[in-house]
This record gives C-alpha cells, structure tokens and sequence, in this order.
C-alpha cells in the first residue's frame, strides 16, 4: 500500500498538486482550531508532500508561534522547535529539513496555549488512521500530545481502513482539497 501511494504522489502533475496544497492551506487557515491555537506544529514537506509551508507565514502573520519537527533517528522519536522563520530549518543527512536542536523546544505538558498538529500521511482511512513511513515518529508524539490534531491529505488518498497496529493514533480532522471531515468530538 506504501509503495503505490507514494507512486500516485510522485505521479501527480505539478500543476494539479499546487492547486491541491493551496486549497487545503486555505481551508487550514479557516479552520476554528487554527485560528485560536497559539501554536501551529507543521512538518517541513518534501517535494510530493502536501506543501503546509503557507501555513507557517499565515500563523505568523497572527502573532501565533510555528513549530517544526525534529527526529532522532537512532530513537525513532522527536521533538517539535519553535522557529521564527523557514529559514531556520536545514536539510539533515537525509535532505529533510528539520530545525535546529538548539532553538526552544515546544513542550505539549508544559504549554498552557492551544496548540494544533499537522500531520502528514501517505494515506488515511475514514477513521483518522494514517500510513505513513512506517517508524512510528509522529505516533509516538501524539500519544503525548493534547492539542488538535489535524491529518493532511489528498481526497483521493482516503481509503476505508489503513493497517494499523495497537499503538496507531488517530488524528481529530482530516483536512483535504474538498473540505474537512472532523473525526473526533
């Protein structure tokens, strides 16, 4: 299933993706859980990954604070930082730009502000499940995290139901091109 997902993402044609990534960066930023959350965790998108870069200059542009991640490989883990500008992440050995481990780091049991979470997949099912790359980074961060999470994806990317195992967690809002399907109560 990974395979032929990542296939059709590849696939897609350029035109038709940056249309898809600013319609779902538009409907983002009308999303009630955006527009109260003090803090707005993304992912730095690689090339046929859904582009949230526009969400950081909208958060900005609201006084809120940006965050992105960063993994330790060796643990499977990561740690969001706060960042004050894209030119603050940098590509690590795997071209993935992450921020630097020496700017503040956001603490989801410490932060009293509301905060969201997008969180990418290569695909989702109608229960909020995602496939991802299959390490288990960003599971291991929401089973901590209580803030809004919201899974970001293509339309055409949600099936009836991904393989998942006991320690999966669902996202509250699945985010696409066409609108928004809430999960969670």
């Amino acid at each position: 299933m990974r395979e032929n997902f990542i296939g059709l993402r590849r696939a897609m044609d350029r035109e038709e993706k940056a249309r898809r990534d600013a319609a779902i960066c538009e409907a983002a930023t009308s999303l009630v859980s955006f527009r109260y959350a003090e803090y707005v965790l993304l992912y730095a998108s690689t090339d046929d990954e859904i582009d949230v870069y526009p969400l950081a200059a909208a958060a900005w542009e609201k006084d809120k604070k940006v965050a992105f991640p960063k993994c330790e490989k060796s643990t499977h883990t990561m740690n969001y930082h706060l960042v004050t500008s894209l030119e603050d992440l940098v590509p690590d050995a795997y071209g993935i730009r992450e921020p630097s481990a020496s700017l503040p780091v956001f603490d989801p049991e410490k932060e009293s502000g509301s905060a969201v979470c997008f969180v990418p997949g290569l695909v989702y099912d109608r229960s909020g499940y995602r496939l991802g790359y299959g390490k288990g980074f960003y599971d291991r961060y929401l089973s901590a995290f209580s803030g809004c999470k919201i899974g970001v994806v293509y339309s055409d990317f949600i099936q009836n139901s991904v393989p998942r195992g006991r320690y999966d967690v669902t996202v509250d809002i699945l985010l696409t091109e066409k609108g928004v399907k809430k999960i969670k109560k």
